[in-house]
């Protein structure tokens, strides 16, 4: 029986506004449509891991606030959970601007969500836990310090971690411990990253070089998102790109994150690195196609969980 990831990290409101293109400063423009729904990279990952049949626990504070009593009566009401911690302090979003080709920008109001405590996973069911899932956007916030020390205090868990757009701004010291953390079997953590991140952080050129960089520091696996021209994935055979699928872009809000969680949930099915890698373009694929971060079932002709 597969065991459960711990998915840490926020679930916020995103507050989507379609723009024809990113203002200039001082410019006013009609905003084409807005929406409100649940996002965060932590639900996205969840999501995405349940809805492949992997399962899978919230780690995700609750605040208060509009935002937080919306993302409160969504988890109780769609996927049937209750709030992992209650905060008093507001909930904050983020307000996606989607562009007409799908491109999307992030302005975040970061509250309750961001906030962590290592003590909250006392008393949780280790022996039904293999495997740990971390946001590097916590990581940067002011308790990130409380999530490195708590995957360096359970060694026996596997850890994913995808370090997001904010990579440059993770605390050098912090992200360090963060690759150097080595499970039980001495194997550090597995990266999820988009080009971008992984030329920024690692000052290469190329998606190859940038890959040997992060390689040579975590010593594990590594799958690099590309866009449209798919994914790149290095394990201990080598690295090779999985070419994406075709795609009508809606918006590319929350496409990263299922991606991630469906290389985790299939990693964790006994699939290879590549095999999961095609399943998580299509996965990717169709999250484009629809607005917003999440999809409610499988796009067509995807294998059934299991």
């Amino acid at each position: 029986m597969t065991k459960q990831t711990l998915v840490i990290g926020s679930t916020v409101i995103d507050v989507l506004l379609t723009v024809p293109r990113l203002p200039r400063r001082g410019e006013d423009i009609n905003i084409t449509a807005s929406a409100c729904r649940v996002g965060g990279c932590a639900y996205n990952v969840y999501r995405a891991l349940r809805l492949l049949g992997s399962p899978a626990l919230l780690c995700s504070p609750v605040g208060g606030g509009i935002y937080g009593r919306m993302v409160e009566e969504h988890l109780r009401a769609v996927e049937g959970i209750s709030p992992f911690v209650k905060l008093e302090a507001e909930n904050g979003c983020c307000y996606c601007l989607v562009e007409e080709d799908g491109e999307r920008s992030f302005l975040s109001l970061h509250g309750a969500e961001y906030l962590f405590s290592r003590t909250w996973m006392d008393g949780l069911d280790y022996a039904r836990t293999d495997s740990v899932f971390v946001c590097g956007i916590e990581v940067e916030d002011p308790t990130g310090d409380e999530i490195v020390a708590f995957v360096y205090e359970r060694p026996g868990l596997d850890l994913y971690v995808a370090p997001g757009p904010r990579i440059t701004h993770i605390g050098k010291d912090r992200m360090a411990r963060l690759l150097a953390r080595r499970n039980s079997r001495g194997e550090g953590p597995i990266l999820h990253l988009n080009k971008t991140e992984a030329l920024e952080f690692s000052g290469r050129t190329t998606v190859e070089g940038a890959a040997d960089f992060l390689a040579r520091q975590t010593e594990n696996r590594l799958v690099i998102t590309a866009g449209a021209r798919g994914c790149y994935y290095r394990d201990k055979h080598g690295g090779a790109f999985v070419p994406g699928l075709p795609a009508r872009v809606v918006d590319t809000v929350g496409a990263g994150d299922a991606h991630c969680g469906t290389i985790i949930a299939c990693l964790k099915q006994g699939m290879n690195l590549r095999a999961a890698c095609e399943r998580a373009n299509a996965i990717g694929a169709a999250v484009v196609e629809v607005p917003g971060a999440n999809l409610d079932r499988l796009p067509p002709g995807y294998p059934a969980p299991g």
